[in-house]
């Protein structure tokens, strides 16, 4: 008579992280990867040194008007958003798949089986960390630069909403472009796939649709530009005169407001947030 005896339990049955741990989890991969730091460091070093560029060499004025002073300080403090949006972009592709890449994500699912805790933990721990960092750079670039305007003339009203909000609006910008690049990592699943496809959208598409628009003078085609990613984003900081000084667009053409632009943008990253989502719960790893 023989007995069969029971296999021994493997030392990682039964245990499955929840959201909070899987949040930890995600904190301590996210900053312990060295393209997190110099990706981080590049908008920080970006940040303040293109708005101190932009202070340096913007030419001295004198009785201007508030609105003008605002505007000017404004455009240098977000002078560097379209810059350091694409290395927001280059971070956001790489946060999974770079876990695609070198096989990780198994073991992420296997502590998540589920997939869509895990999925939603990157994308949170990734946002948080891009907009802490976007508003730290801008805060010191409005700091630092401050005075140097200042002593050209132009004195920005810095506690004034009009110009607070497109500051904080910049920042918002570059985080909600880090998830949009998120979601197209985990739909390709590839780093360079995802890089050139989000960079392309936001990137390639705008100007392609403005060039169309122009040489065929169809209205829609302009329309439609307006709301890819970066032109509708570009209206959450950008500084918006007062109503009397806004220059009214032409006839039939579309002009979105910031909050518009910012809803605009929030849908990119909810439809490709979602399209995401349903390939990581379905596909096989």
């Amino acid at each position: 008579m023989t007995t069969t005896t029971p296999a021994a339990p493997r030392a990682l049955d039964g245990i499955r992280l929840g959201f909070s741990g899987l949040v930890r989890s995600e904190w301590i991969k996210l900053r312990s990867v060295r393209s997190t730091m110099w990706c981080y460091g590049l908008i920080i070093l970006l940040t303040i040194g293109f708005g101190l560029l932009y202070s340096a060499t913007v030419s001295e004025s004198s009785d201007i008007s508030v609105e003008t002073q605002n505007s000017l300080a404004v455009q240098g403090m977000t002078l560097s958003v379209n810059f350091t949006q694409l290395i927001a972009a280059v971070l956001g592709v790489l946060v999974i798949s770079g876990e695609y890449g070198t096989g990780m994500i198994r073991s992420t699912f296997t502590a998540a089986p589920g997939r869509l805790s895990a999925y939603f933990a990157k994308a949170l721990v990734l946002a948080v960390t891009t907009f802490v960092v976007s508003v730290v750079s801008i805060a010191v670039t409005a700091l630092v630069t401050a005075p140097i305007l200042s002593g050209k003339g132009i004195d920005a009203q810095l506690g004034e909403s009009s110009v607070l909000l497109p500051l904080l609006g910049g920042a918002v910008y570059l985080t909600l472009i880090a998830v949009l690049a998120f979601t197209f990592g985990a739909i390709v699943r590839n780093s360079a796939g995802g890089i050139a496809s989000v960079l392309g959208l936001v990137l390639v598409v705008p100007v392609v649709l403005q060039i169309f628009g122009a040489l065929t003078r169809a209205d829609w085609i302009t329309n439609l530009a307006a709301f890819t990613p970066s032109n509708a984003g570009g209206k959450i900081f950008a500084y918006v005169p007062d109503a009397a000084q806004q220059a009214q667009p032409p006839a039939g053409i579309v002009s979105l407001n910031a909050t518009e632009g910012l809803l605009v943008l929030i849908a990119w990253v909810v439809v490709f947030g979602i399209v995401g989502a349903l390939l990581t719960k379905r596909r096989d790893v």
